[in-house]
């Protein structure tokens, strides 16, 4: 499993980022976590607002922080 946060950077990014990495040892599930800055690419997704959580190619999350819990419900759904 691939897991892309999208985003500048942010407070939120990073926020976002913590979140998932909570999910995944909630879990106890290992996954590629992917941080894509490069907003030529961001966009290539769709993405217009950050952060933005892509599980294997797929957006599932714009603009909005996460929780762990949240997180952790669109991966058990994959």
């Amino acid at each position: 499993m691939i897991i892309k946060i999208l985003g500048s950077g942010c407070k939120k990014c990073i926020a976002l980022t913590e979140s998932t990495k909570a999910a995944l040892a909630n879990l106890q599930r290992e996954a590629e976590i992917v941080k894509v800055t490069d907003f030529a690419e961001i966009a290539a997704h769709g993405v217009m607002s950050t952060p933005a959580l892509v599980i294997d190619d797929t957006v599932v999350s714009v603009g909005k922080v996460l929780t762990p819990g949240d997180v952790a419900a669109l991966i058990s759904a994959r």
